[in-house]
């Protein structure tokens, strides 16, 4: 959807958020079943002086709430729950084989890197693969029972640390060949 305001932009977002699946298992009330993926895709248009070409600027911004792996111990989860919960962790599996493949990638090891062994990191590869800037926020719990899951929470992010990132600018210029042919003089 194309939108030209920030409240146009926030609207959509909510209305993305009202369509993610949820559902309770023994460790939440409301567990995320599914990854939430927002793409924001921006674009900056402008002309340096009259008869000059158009410079044009764009990004995209990922915004990803990854669901939180499952032990099927600590959820009790069966049937469906149990489904979802396999595909949320094969997910995050690929998700973090990529992410080491990054690593040893950044680290001058010849490596294959598997971005299409998930939607995900298939989705994610421009961001991931070290062309964009790219910030991660790691949610752990405090509570002693949840203790497994923040460690495992807290190596993803130190792994994903290790990734190293040469963001590049995304620009062009526009314009007839002869605004394009004063730019090159």
């Amino acid at each position: 959807a194309t939108v030209t305001s920030a409240e146009e932009t926030y609207a959509l977002f909510t209305r993305g958020s009202h369509n993610r699946h949820v559902g309770m298992t023994e460790m939440n009330r409301e567990s995320s079943r599914s990854h939430a993926v927002f793409t924001i895709s921006l674009e900056s248009r402008r002309r340096a002086c009259p008869g000059a070409a158009v410079q044009k600027r764009s990004a995209l911004l990922h915004l990803v709430d990854l669901a939180g792996s499952e032990r099927q111990k600590s959820t009790e989860s069966a049937g469906v729950r149990l489904k979802e919960a396999s595909a949320i962790n094969k997910s995050l599996s690929a998700l973090g084989n990529v992410i080491k493949a990054l690593v040893d990638v950044a680290e001058g090891k010849d490596r294959h890197v598997p971005y299409r062994d998930s939607k995900l990191t298939f989705l994610l590869k421009e961001a991931l693969g070290g062309r964009a800037r790219c910030t991660l926020l790691a949610c752990v719990s405090p509570a002693a029972g949840q203790l497994e899951e923040t460690l495992s929470t807290l190596k993803f992010a130190q792994r994903a640390k290790l990734v190293k990132v040469k963001a590049t600018a995304n620009e062009e210029a526009l314009g007839s060949p002869a605004e394009l042919a004063a730019e090159v003089v």
